[in-house]
């Protein structure tokens, strides 16, 4: 009796163990920028037990969230295998796609364009890139879209930059950080992403002089691993992703109470509902893939000396 009491004991661990790793976990990165608000709001969700992605995914899938403060920074997740899926600007995106010759990165949706631009001291008459010559000018970070629009920007309007110096100074910095060095006047000006836009707007006086409202500002990406292993949830995580896009879309009060809240969960920092609603205006959210977009970002990454030639983009559409 005992040897079945034991066999028993086995098979029912056994059926425990394999209903325990039946369980799938997907894993997605996003910023705590507003640019950003599928994957804030999925977030928020999911820390009140009311997971949109979840819900559309199935019983057995468990969402984790991951957070970044911008796109070279999560494409070294993806490339590690910490994540699946992330939220990201095209700049970093299409570095990795370049470097990786096609072989780790996939565009899977677009998910916002425009909230995005260059903001200059108010006591200051910065106007066209020549003004900046031998300024100081904050980016999120090395290689991200805006640090890539702001060095194209310059290159184009007649300054040599380099990753070091230059003409003008481009200087890679925590947005929370751009804020305080801003008020300081420590820098000339920032071309960063929304919240922190309207906020260094607003709190520290800036004029904004670049506003980039049709450039796309976030994507979907999926890594290639995912998308091939894991297809049929890649394509739910698409069809989920369009879907609360055109939720945001409709629901723009409600969407924003949950920005503010998961903004405030990740930031420490409880930015307020009027300043949310600033920030709202410049930014359009969509699903559709940014096919023109991404192709002058290229261009921009070439100028800035990121890619050294225009890579070939036909792998790097997919819908799942």
């Amino acid at each position: 009796m005992k040897s079945l009491s034991l066999i028993f004991s086995i098979a029912a661990a056994a059926i425990f163990a394999t209903s325990v790793s039946a369980e799938t976990k997907i894993r997605i990165g996003h910023f705590p920028n507003i640019t950003h608000a599928q994957g804030l709001i999925g977030h928020a969700l999911t820390r009140e037990g009311k997971g949109w992605f979840e819900q559309r995914l199935g019983p057995d899938i468990k969402i984790e969230w991951f957070v970044y403060n911008a796109g070279p920074s999560a494409m070294e997740a993806i490339f590690a295998n910490s994540i699946d899926l992330t939220y990201v600007g095209p700049g970093p995106a299409l570095n990795a796609y370049t470097k990786s010759n096609g072989a780790e990165i996939r565009l899977i949706a677009g998910a916002a364009n425009g909230g995005a631009g260059l903001v200059a001291q108010p006591d200051q008459n910065f106007k066209a890139p020549a003004d900046f010559r031998g300024k100081k000018i904050a980016t999120p970070q090395l290689g991200n879209t805006q640090d890539i629009s702001c060095r194209a920007w310059l290159t184009e309007g007649g300054l040599k930059i380099t990753q070091l110096g230059g003409d003008a100074s481009v200087i890679p910095t925590a947005n929370p950080d751009q804020l305080s060095l801003f008020k300081l006047k420590k820098i000339d000006a920032v071309w960063t992403v929304e919240p922190w836009l309207s906020r260094l707007e607003q709190e520290g006086g800036g004029k904004v002089i670049v506003e980039e409202r049709e450039v796309a500002t976030t994507i979907l990406v999926s890594s290639t691993k995912f998308l091939n292993q894991q297809r049929e949830f890649a394509k739910k995580v698409a069809q989920a992703h369009a879907e609360l896009t055109d939720w945001i879309l409709k629901n723009p009060d409600e969407a924003q109470r949950l920005i503010k809240s998961e903004l405030l969960a990740e930031t420490k920092s409880d930015m307020s509902a009027a300043l949310i609603a600033a920030a709202w205006k410049r930014i359009t959210f969509t699903a559709e893939t940014p096919r023109a977009s991404v192709e002058k970002f290229v261009q921009n990454s070439v100028k800035a000396g990121f890619i050294r030639t225009a890579p070939d983009l036909s792998k790097l559409f997919e819908t799942p």
